[in-house]
């Protein structure tokens, strides 16, 4: 995989073409086996993954310690190549609730504190508040990151969800490396004005949920019971008819993965490796078979008439549901 590369913006590291997103190996996803995460952390490393991205809340640092572990058990070469990208600023209690975002100057020193602890690191790679603090300046965030950027803890600064105003204030303020946000078949909201502001800025973009969170994988049926513990069984694009319609598209979307002899999960990434060399697509494999079927994305090359298929597919805001529940929706950086 190493002439699958990219980069984090102008500013930003060189990095694997895809990451690996960590986050379903400890939360909001059903059940993990804790050996198979450490083995696919490290099967993602061999294969040439080099960015693995956490949050600090996932579990409350339960998945920052997991990729601690996988790093200290890693080969030495592999666990040198390997970039961290965290985000921070996610309030939780002990019952698992959501309690808003802190991004006051003294938090995000804070929160750096604690994860370079529990992932063992001298230096976070990228890091960024999961949700801009709406009672915090971004200026006043992103300045407190880039004075331990300064020290040496942080050597890129990232910003996750952020609206097109907020972007232009960071950038103003530190150079900024990426954005973190939700870019999917499914999930275009960045093309109307984010994509054109960090493409304008030359800031890169690292896509999560590019597989809507399983939606579009190929592997998500009609009749899947989930538990309370998944998030996709409070998420609106997975309730009733909007599911139903939802599996529609991916429907759609396996004939032409078919006539290419591919896999939906294939399609749906490489076509957001197509959308540009900018773009950053992070996979949330959980076993090695989820990723070596990821990695293989890397191998499909989509044409004009792939292109146009699929738009004619899923066009769009084809979409049936918003991406997050109602009371999540106010912290976006996008509408939808």
């Amino acid at each position: 995989m190493t002439k699958h590369t990219r980069s984090l913006g102008s500013t930003g590291p060189q990095v694997s073409a895809l990451g690996l997103g960590c986050m379903g190996m400890s939360a909001l996803y059903g059940e993990a086996d804790r050996a198979e995460s450490i083995a696919t952390i490290h099967a993602a490393l061999d294969a040439g993954v080099t960015l693995l991205d956490t949050g600090d809340f996932y579990a409350m640092g339960h998945n920052e310690m997991l990729i601690g572990e996988a790093l200290r058990t890693a080969p030495a070469a592999l666990r040198e190549k390997a970039l961290t990208s965290v985000k921070f600023g996610a309030l939780r209690d002990p019952d698992g609730g959501w309690n808003a975002y802190d991004g006051r100057p003294a938090a995000v020193k804070n929160f750096a504190a604690y994860s370079l602890q529990r992932l063992g690191v001298d230096h976070i790679d990228v890091y960024r508040i999961a949700r801009v603090d709406p009672d915090v300046p971004i200026e006043e965030t992103v300045g407190a990151i880039a004075e331990l950027v300064e020290k040496g803890h942080v050597r890129h600064i990232g910003l996750s969800e952020a609206s097109a105003a907020n972007i232009r204030r960071a950038a103003a303020t530190a150079p900024i490396s990426d954005l973190q946000i939700e870019y999917a078949i499914i999930t275009r909201d960045i093309e109307r004005e984010i994509l054109p502001t960090t493409r304008e800025l030359g800031i890169g973009i690292t896509a999560y949920g590019v597989l809507s969170r399983g939606l579009i994988s190929g592997h998500f049926t009609r009749d899947r019971q989930l538990g309370s513990g998944d998030f996709r069984a409070f998420s609106p694009r997975f309730q009733g008819d909007n599911l139903q319609h939802n599996l529609d598209l991916v429907e759609a979307l396996r004939k032409i993965a078919d006539e290419k002899g591919v896999t939906v999960a294939q399609i749906a990434i490489a076509w957001v490796l197509s959308r540009g060399e900018d773009i950053v697509p992070l996979v949330g494999a959980r076993t090695r078979e989820r990723l070596t079927e990821s990695l293989g994305a890397l191998d499909v090359t989509l044409d004009a008439a792939d292109l146009a298929a699929i738009e004619e597919a899923v066009p769009a805001d084809a979409a049936a549901g918003t991406r997050y529940p109602a009371a999540q929706m106010s912290h976006l950086g996008t509408e939808h």
